[in-house]
């Protein structure tokens, strides 16, 4: 008798959440992302008499020269890094003058490589960026390339990666006689799209913005 009654019980309060179930209208759970208090685009002028372009850049970050490439001496004293402490991010400014002497490594085999003294040609420095770029290609669920031209007169290529790349959003800029500069985003944090989407289309913003007040200039 007892067992029956327990039974009885579990059918009502089983029947009793299925009729307020009914009652209920169903919502599919979007796919959301952590919510992140992301500034104000604002602006300011970066222009370094001792550097051979300027740009404006953001208000909440700082640009700082680079010391250290990823483990290795940087090759110009033109290079400057744009630093965002608050979302532990990092744009690379590498410069390279066209026609100008570089240390290039060359590969002796067996993952081993000896530095050589070339030149910057310009073909060579568009193809390395393209290069660069398709190294995300093992983690890449895309790669688009972008050309634009300025109203100041810079050409270059946008370059956005899709997936869990190192680097989501790359560029170079060039006048493809003199001066050639690249950009890469960068985080230290392990890559992640789905949680890094919000603040890598906010940086972008500032990147287009950095891209379309870039100029060349003479260093006097």
């Amino acid at each position: 008798m007892k067992k029956n009654n327990f039974t009885l019980l579990l059918f009502v309060i089983f029947w009793t959440l299925y009729l307020q179930a009914c009652n209920e209208t169903y919502t599919s759970k979007k796919r959301g992302y952590y919510k992140i208090d992301l500034p104000q685009h604002q602006y300011q002028l970066f222009n370094d008499p001792a550097l051979p372009y300027s740009f404006e850049y953001p208000v909440y970050s700082k640009i700082v020269q680079d010391t250290a490439y990823f483990d290795s001496n940087p090759e110009s004293p033109f290079w400057r890094n744009i630093d965002f402490p608050v979302f532990n991010a990092r744009i690379f400014l590498s410069y390279k003058q066209i026609g100008g002497k570089a240390l290039y490594k060359i590969p002796i085999g067996e993952g081993k490589y000896k530095d050589s003294l070339g030149t910057n040609q310009f073909d060579k420095l568009v193809n390395d960026a393209f290069t660069l770029t398709s190294k995300n290609e093992v983690v890449a669920s895309s790669i688009t390339d972008s050309l634009f031209l300025t109203k100041n007169g810079v050409t270059g290529v946008f370059f956005k990666v899709g997936g869990n790349a190192a680097t989501a959003k790359q560029f170079f800029l060039t006048d493809s006689v003199k001066n050639f500069i690249r950009g890469a985003l960068y985080f230290s944090s392990t890559p992640n799209a789905d949680s890094l989407k919000p603040v890598q289309e906010f940086l972008q913003k500032d990147m287009e913005h950095l891209i379309n007040t870039f100029r060349w200039k003479e260093i006097k």
